[in-house]
């Protein structure tokens, strides 16, 4: 099982980007799901979550401006960021609780997208 995250770059304040994060592999399920990022020097935080039944969650700094959202069909997260802003940019991560055709939980994170937000 793997997570595979895009969507990444460089935006000016005030822009929008949409990450996306696709699960690959034997997968039957892809249960809780979220978006953290890491900024140098920073420890890595929680930024979004969406549970297997659709509750999201959202790190205050960014309630208003970010959005997540999945689409079990195809085994997709994505999240939506508007109204960018400097203190944004870091490397985000996917990250989802996979279940496998073999039955097993997979805590999967992805290698991480650079997002960077210019002044």
């Amino acid at each position: 099982v793997q997570l595979q995250a895009s969507g990444g770059g460089l935006v000016q304040a005030g822009g929008s980007l949409r990450l996306s994060c696709a699960a690959s592999g034997s997968i039957f399920s892809v249960n809780d799901a979220g978006w953290y990022r890491q900024a140098p020097g920073e420890q890595r935080d929680l930024v979004a979550s969406i549970s297997s039944d659709g509750r999201v969650d959202y790190a205050e700094s960014v309630k208003g401006r970010f959005t997540i959202s999945r689409d079990d069909a195809k085994n997709m997260v994505y999240l939506q960021m508007n109204s960018l802003k400097p203190e944004d940019t870091a490397v985000y991560y996917c990250n989802a609780k996979i279940m496998t055709t073999g039955a097993f939980l997979m805590d999967s994170w992805g290698k991480g997208t650079q997002v960077t937000v210019s002044s």
